[in-house]
């Protein structure tokens, strides 16, 4: 009687247990089923893809392409109205003015004479003028001028340039600009000597010296150049 009771309550037991599977599972499908109601499955074919986004940009269907004839007709009656001599339109003329660029219009600078000025001096046919003076930042610089009407070239070290203040004191100074050798009857060659500041305290005036190289047949001697700030 004990076997026979313990098989009955195992095969309840069993039972009990695929009955509430089969419920879980039904409830489980009925539940997907209405979760997914009114999805559908992607069309994944590419003619139809094409035909629906055609049907979404009508714009595309518009677009119409020029025949051929046409663009030549166009481009022969141009060429003919180039060869005739027709004036272009207006709007062309104004777009060719637009994306023409302009030549920039150089400025001109007047110069103007400095009182005391130019100082020259002359040797052996070569010729050596201060022009004027300003000072920039912390250089007085000299406009220089230089040339030979003689009949032989004329060389320079201008580490020889002797440049002296009217109290005797030497002083430094940087050339740029001036010619290594003069030519005979040569152009005339414009530089720039540039004095510090720093030395020019109190300095009315400043004499310059030069000597060619190596034969030292001339001496062109400019003294007095007014160096003030006033001129």
């Amino acid at each position: 009687m004990k076997i026979n009771t313990t098989v009955l309550l195992t095969l309840i037991l069993l039972t009990l247990m695929l009955g509430a599977g089969s419920a879980s599972g039904f409830l489980g499908f009925t539940l997907g089923s209405m979760a997914l109601k009114g999805v559908t499955t992607p069309d994944g074919r590419p003619a139809t893809k094409f035909k629906s986004s055609k049907a979404n940009n009508p714009q595309e269907e518009s677009v119409a392409f020029l025949k051929e004839e046409d663009i030549l007709k166009v481009v022969k009656s141009r060429i003919n109205d180039k060869n005739k001599g027709n004036k272009p339109d207006k709007s062309e003329e104004e777009e060719i003015k637009i994306t023409k660029p302009q030549p920039k219009e150089k400025p001109v600078v007047e110069e103007t004479s400095q009182p005391g000025f130019p100082v020259t001096a002359e040797s052996e046919g070569v010729t050596m003028s201060v022009k004027s003076i300003r000072y920039s930042g912390g250089d007085l610089l000299l406009k220089v001028n230089m040339q030979n009407k003689g009949s032989d070239s004329v060389r320079f070290l201008y580490s020889f340039l002797d440049i002296t203040d009217d109290k005797g004191r030497t002083l430094s100074a940087i050339t740029e600009g001036l010619p290594a050798e003069l030519p005979a009857k040569g152009a005339e060659f414009k530089g720039t000597i540039s004095i510090p500041t720093a030395l020019l305290d109190d300095v009315k005036q400043i004499s310059l010296s030069l000597t060619d190289y190596p034969a030292q047949k001339l001496k062109l001697q400019l003294s007095d150049i007014p160096v003030e700030k006033g001129n």
